[in-house]
């Protein structure tokens, strides 16, 4: 589902004479937009407090058995979800057609990467967005909740006190994993394929139910890879243009490039346009994105579910690691790798320690030392995402 709960001149439309003018306690005021088995609409709310909300309605001709699970799927899920980056869910019922609706808190904002773009946010500022993304889909595993759907379309961004906060939506694919919301798990169908081909994972595209929180996993790589590059690795122009079984294909069998190897590749105008957005030079976007984070989305998007990173939090904290100029997970560590960081946090004061012959000795050994004692850090790491592992695959058995 796509519908989008915001304020955007291109999609508003008035409401039509057919359609509801109230439902329940709540007065429409027009349609918002459609997705593949719902209708969302602007509405008022005037007790217990005054706002405005969003109301999603099951479309009508889509009322069948497995539509509708899906659909009290969503309602639950939001309604279990309690985060600042996750849209509210207020109220649920029945219109007085007998067609479900829940009503959400309306979001007042763009999709995350017209945010970004609008804005030109730089480099360092969309990570940081991301961050906030990584820790709302990771609250949602935690309470047994996989979206399976997150692309930029479900992620709006509104502003309070001037900041930016990404708003997660549209839970209506989630399948939940265990606890309460266990019946849920089959919602969709054997071999039925739910999602966005573009931002799939292998495991999600084969329509398997053994699906986990590394397929969420994958779909962050995708949009860090977007943010990265303006792009999806498999380009969604070229899916709707292919086979079923060609994409499908591509899917399961395709690796990602890496996003500096795609900006290479990309013509130079397109580049030139890319990098103005972010408030770099070509030249300087490529360097930013080469290196760590191309190790960090390569890991993300590893077609081996195995290979990628565990959690959105391990994803996140490569992130933080690489904003902070520390050594990642994602990256085999190497003395030469380590001095390199060390250097780059510690520039001053290598920068003094090269005054003098015995000042370049200190600094080297200083350099030595703490490169020694990050790749044990990085070791430890390592370990602990073992063990992390091993325990997950215990309680899925």
């Amino acid at each position: 589902m796509q519908s989008t709960y915001r304020a955007s001149n291109g999609e508003q439309t008035e409401l039509r004479q057919s359609e509801l003018e109230r439902v329940g306690k709540f007065s429409i005021k027009r349609r918002l937009g459609e997705g593949g088995f719902g209708t969302v609409y602007l509405a008022s709310q005037s007790e217990p407090v005054k706002r405005d909300v969003a109301v999603k309605i099951i479309k009508l001709g889509m009322d069948t058995e497995e539509v509708l699970a899906r659909f009290r799927a969503e309602q639950q899920a939001l309604a279990s979800l309690d985060h600042p980056n996750i849209a509210k869910v207020f109220d649920a019922g029945l219109t007085d057609e007998g067609r479900p609706y829940f009503v959400m808190e309306f979001i007042k904002g763009d999709g995350l990467l017209s945010y970004c773009d609008r804005n030109h946010l730089v480099l360092t500022e969309r990570l940081q967005l991301f961050l906030q993304l990584c820790d709302a889909v990771a609250y949602a595993h935690q309470r047994g909740i996989i979206h399976r759907d997150l692309k930029p379309a479900n992620i709006l961004v509104a502003e309070h006190s001037s900041k930016p906060i990404p708003k997660v939506i549209d839970f209506g694919v989630a399948k939940a994993m265990s606890g309460s919301a266990q019946g849920m798990t089959l919602l969709t169908g054997e071999n039925q394929l739910i999602g966005t081909p573009a931002y799939m994972s292998p495991e999600q595209s084969m329509g398997s139910e053994d699906i986990d929180v590394r397929s969420d996993v994958f779909a962050l790589g995708v949009i860090l890879f977007q943010l990265l590059t303006d792009a999806t690795p498999l380009d969604a122009k070229t899916t709707r243009k292919t086979s079923r079984e060609e994409v499908l294909r591509r899917i399961r069998e395709d690796d990602s490039p890496r996003p500096s190897t795609f900006l290479r590749r990309i013509p130079r105008d397109r580049l030139a346009e890319i990098s103005m957005r972010r408030q770099q030079s070509p030249k300087g976007l490529y360097r930013q994105v080469r290196g760590d984070l191309d190790w960090v989305a390569v890991k993300a998007l590893a077609r081996e579910r195995d290979r990628r990173y565990h959690t959105p939090l391990h994803l996140a904290d490569d992130i933080k690691r690489v904003l902070r100029h520390r050594s990642i997970e994602a990256r085999p560590p190497s003395i030469g790798y380590l001095t390199k960081k060390f250097i780059r946090r510690n520039r001053v004061a290598c920068a003094l320690a090269g005054i003098t012959g015995a000042g370049i000795l200190v600094g080297v050994g200083g350099i030595v030392a703490g490169a020694k004692a990050e790749k044990r850090q990085a070791l430890l790491v390592q370990e602990e995402a073992k063990k992390s592992r091993a325990l997950s695959s215990t309680l899925n058995e």
